[in-house]
């Protein structure tokens, strides 16, 4: 080859280079920007780092019981995660800061799936950590009386647990997503549509924004079981999460607020860099959480390709009402029939490929509770079904099947509450 052709080569040698250097200078260059970006929409989470001293797992707790005992009673199982999710109430002037919501997170990296049960907020449990004084009460109370670490800690003992991270959000926050992704579209009764709109009322209120209540369609075509399909902004889907007029109370109450969080999942999956981006600026500063920036960044993307398979309440037996509770806690309560048996349940709903045996912790709570309230193994009754939604049918449906005529029949009249009563602090607590 000649010398001019040597130097022809050189030439583009050196242009191809420079042009691969340009290429990694522009990739590092978005990459830096993103990293700018994401870290600066994490500086607006609201962090809190939890007392070690005032935060105990089922591990630490039951393995330090014995001297040389180190068995795990707590499930941590590998590709296993465990999280809480908390929903609170900071309107003005609202001081209690009780846990409205209150859900366990199950993330299976090894099955990429996502299971939710919620903590009936009326379950009476033993919210005091380990080295106090038992106190049985609502669970919801844990979180105003100790924050993060005994509503944590609460949950750990009284359910075999090792959970030790948490996302805590207010309840407006809810709302700002659903409005970011568009809305979501929900199946309604004729009973819930009057008990949204009631409860509308006062959520519109704290968010807002004006009250736009539902439009009823005529009763001859929406009514008893038949549902409808309604497209809900985010102030109605507060509104539809909070109802636990309709039969299984409370129960179902935390069904809809499962499936307002499955719904909001399912659509963040497709939503664009926009739409995401509109929703942290709106809702990060609405959560606290002791979550690290490497933390959530690790499981944005495989969260987004998981699935929900699993929405259930806890306890499954229980007894609750007033009439029974009342003689034998002192409060209208929820308690679990037996509490070990229920944790046997939770764990086998969980971690099905675990063997697991109840804590000496669990086993003394569950038989503080019988000793207290006289409701014994020998009494335990059937597991409900009161924690899942009702499944209804469309007008179509009904129709075919003859259901038309049935007597289950509302209307405004009979289901209109005083706004008061959707107002009243403690209805929520």
């Amino acid at each position: 080859m000649s010398r001019s052709g040597r130097r022809q080569k050189k030439k583009k040698n050196r242009k191809a280079l420079f042009a691969v250097e340009m290429v990694i200078l522009a990739l590092l260059t978005v990459v830096l920007l993103a990293c700018i970006w994401v870290t600066q929409k994490f500086n607006l989470l609201n962090r809190r780092e939890l007392d070690s001293d005032r935060l105990f797992t089922a591990n630490e707790v039951n393995n330090s019981s014995e001297e040389g005992d180190e068995s795990d009673t707590s499930s941590d199982l590998s590709g296993i995660e465990l999280f809480a999710l908390v929903g609170i109430d900071y309107r003005e002037g609202n001081e209690a800061q009780n846990s409205d919501t209150l859900i366990i997170a199950c993330v299976n990296h090894n099955a990429k799936t996502i299971q939710l049960v919620s903590i009936y907020r009326d379950t009476y449990l033993n919210i005091n950590g380990p080295y106090e004084d038992y106190y049985f009460t609502k669970c919801n109370a844990a979180y105003n009386q100790g924050g993060a670490e005994q509503m944590l800690t609460m949950l750990n003992l009284n359910l075999d647990l090792s959970i030790t991270q948490y996302v805590t959000v207010d309840f407006t926050a809810v709302a700002d997503v659903v409005d970011a992704l568009g809305g979501i579209d929900v199946e309604l009764t004729r009973e819930e549509v009057i008990h949204l709109n009631n409860h509308l009322q006062e959520t519109s209120e704290v968010c807002g924004v004006a009250y736009d209540p539902i439009e009823l369609p005529d009763q001859s075509v929406f009514d008893g079981a038949i549902v409808q399909t309604f497209h809900l902004d985010g102030p109605k889907a507060v509104a539809y999460s909070r109802i636990r007029q309709t039969a299984g109370d409370d129960f179902r109450r935390t069904a809809r607020q499962r499936n307002v969080l499955n719904k909001i999942f399912e659509k963040a999956k497709t939503a664009g860099l926009g739409t995401l981006d509109s929703i942290m600026n709106a809702v990060f500063p609405q959560v606290e959480t002791n979550l690290s920036n490497t933390k959530i960044l690790s499981l944005i993307q495989p969260l987004l390709s998981y699935t929900i398979t699993t929405e259930e309440g806890f306890p499954t037996r229980y007894q609750s009402g007033s009439e029974l509770t009342v003689p034998v806690t002192g409060e209208d309560c929820i308690v679990p029939h037996t509490l070990e048996q229920n944790v046997i349940e939770l764990h086998q709903l969980l971690f099905p490929d675990e063997e697991y045996t109840p804590s000496d912790t669990v086993v003394e709570y569950s038989q503080y509770l019988e000793w207290e309230t006289g409701f014994t193994e020998d009494t335990m009754p059937d597991a409900t079904d009161y924690g899942a939604l009702e499944e209804g049918v469309t007008y179509e449906e009904a129709e075919a099947q003859g259901l038309l005529d049935n007597s289950d029949s509302y209307s405004e009249d009979d289901y209109y509450e005083d706004e008061s009563y959707y107002e009243d602090e403690s209805y929520y607590y």
